[in-house]
């Protein structure tokens, strides 16, 4: 055990050498980092609490869910039931409901046909048995369907997640650092920018739906009849984004939907060099783009966003390149955010800021100082305690927990993982667990010594047997701080950060570097006696 060949000697030193190398980019200004070379740019990110920024939390709108989904019921009721020729009337969203009615005699046959919309929660891989939409005869030709409650609940997980993939990117094309968004609760999305000090752009990015679609604009109807309510039953008004004129009249039909977008940019006309947005659309929406501008040349058709209209063009000759611009009296700021909301996609339901907190950089160098002066304090007790107890295998342990805290700092740093106040926390508890391992062996080297072993040999026996209890001890600590990351949030996921890479780093020095001085040691000693 005590015994190194020269190139296992030299592969410890190195691997040690090289994890600390990596923190050393924290210790210089971040314009001089940028100079170095690219796999020498990581550095640790400096969480909302240590460096102040913006906190949001965001709801998302349960209740547009359920319509949306209410909605598509009643779609797909109608389109079922023409497709079988069966004669319905009623059919309305009523509560939480879909109801139709039919003749008595249809009914069998509607509810094996309507039976067959509803899906296992879950899609394929559900395996509870329960479907997403419940159909029942309520007596006398009336067909109920509705949402049971397991299948909104999934509904809404899937609008959450599709919802925090769509915020991450928004906030990611503002070119913030390390932004953190997750979910909170059933319907609430946490989003931390460090270093953002006013949100107000973010509300507003974050706050647009961006749903996007382009549709035909029809003519025949006079704007006063259109406001007065007199509207042909496929159309509707929609206001104008920029009056005037105050709104058009459009169909319902969407010819061309904003999630067949591939690319937006904010770019100048080259005609009226006035800011516009470009955009591209993928196979699909090219396709069906060319075949609108086909049938409809001489017409306008409305681009709508966020069920306003922002550009009513007339098509001059069909568009068959799959791409084409938006322009609307843009600045140059808002052709840049509405090109990051179709970058991004357009969010499945409304999100509300619901709490919102702002930390100051004066409360996160308040942070940083209490937490480096704990950090200090609880370092030097450690060291102290060790040096006082075990003497010159004190120093030797001090030596290996050194390395061992340069070695964290090291991995967060490749890892470019954002530091926080309770992350500081975990490094301090890592050194204690650090000497934790090292007082394992040293006493049972001593107890060794106390059974009449040569010094060698209690140094060798030492290291030996107190490997198992000090790999149970770190073993569970780990299993401990993995279950912290997997299921907590924020703060708690940055001590389980910490805490779980120093355990990985202390095990490594415990049964390495302090083994290997040791050896060192004992080479060029000889001792007599050990001095612990």
């Amino acid at each position: 055990m005590l015994y190194f060949t020269r190139w296992k000697a030299l592969g410890i030193i190195l691997t040690a050498l090289i994890v600390c190398l990596f923190a050393v980019p924290n210790f210089f200004p971040e314009a001089r980092v940028k100079t170095w070379p690219a796999w020498a740019q990581r550095r640790l990110v400096l969480g909302l609490d240590l460096q102040g920024g913006s906190s949001l939390q965001l709801e998302v709108d349960s209740n547009y869910v359920k319509k949306e989904k209410l909605d598509q019921i009643r779609d797909d009721v109608r389109r079922v039931l023409r497709e079988a020729k069966i004669v319905y009337t009623g059919l309305v969203t009523k509560g939480d409901a879909v109801e139709v009615r039919v003749k008595d005699a249809d009914v069998q046959t509607t509810l094996a046909k309507l039976r067959e919309l509803a899906q296992p929660i879950g899609g394929l891989m559900g395996s509870s048995g329960q479907r997403d939409i419940e159909v029942a005869d309520a007596g006398g030709g009336l067909i109920r369907l509705s949402i049971p409650e397991p299948a909104m609940i999934e509904r809404l997980r899937k609008t959450i997640e599709q919802s925090i993939q769509i915020v991450e990117k928004r906030v990611n094309e503002l070119g913030t650092v390390e932004p953190i968004i997750q979910r909170q609760g059933n319907d609430r999305i946490l989003v931390q920018v460090p270093g953002l000090q006013d949100p107000t752009h973010l509300k507003e990015l974050l706050g647009k739906t961006a749903k996007m679609e382009f549709r035909m604009v029809d003519p025949s109807v006079p704007l006063d009849q259109a406001q007065q309510g007199g509207l042909p039953p496929d159309t509707e008004f929609l206001p104008a984004a920029t009056p005037p004129p105050p709104g058009y009249v459009v169909k319902k039909q969407v010819l061309v939907a904003g999630g067949d977008l591939t690319d937006a940019q904010a770019t100048f006309d080259q005609r009226t060099n006035e800011p516009v947005v470009s955009f591209k659309f993928n196979t699909s929406g090219a396709r069906k783009f060319a075949q609108a501008t086909q049938e409809n040349v001489g017409l306008p058709f409305a681009i709508i966003l966020d069920n306003k209209v922002i550009s009513a063009p007339v098509i001059r000759e069909p568009i068959t390149g799959g791409q084409g611009q938006i322009s609307g009296s843009f600045t140059v700021q808002s052709a840049n955010d509405l090109a990051i909301l179709l970058r991004a996609g357009a969010l499945p339901a409304p999100l509300t800021v619901v709490e919102e907190r702002t930390v100051g950089p004066g409360l996160g160098q308040d942070s940083i100082e209490k937490g480096e002066l704990a950090a200090y304090v609880g370092s030097i007790m450690v060291v102290v305690f060790m040096l006082l107890t075990y003497r010159l295998f004190g120093v030797f342990a001090n030596i290996a927990v050194c390395i061992n805290v340069a070695m964290i700092f090291g991995l967060l740093s490749l890892l470019s993982a954002t530091l926080t106040l309770p992350g500081i926390a975990g490094i301090v508890l890592t050194v204690g667990i650090a000497v934790d391992s090292n007082v394992l062996i040293y006493e049972r080297i001593r107890e060794e010594l106390r059974g009449g072993r040569s010094p060698i040999s209690a140094i060798d026996a030492g290291f030996k047997r107190a490997l198992a209890t000090i790999l149970d001890s770190n073993i569970t600590t780990f299993i401990a701080a993995a279950v912290l990351f997997m299921i907590g949030t924020g703060p708690v996921r940055g001590f389980a950060v910490t805490l779980g890479i120093g355990i990985i780093t202390t095990v490594f020095t415990a049964f390495t570097m302090t083994r290997l001085i040791v050896a060192w040691w004992v080479q060029w000693k000889r001792p007599k006696t050990v001095p612990i």
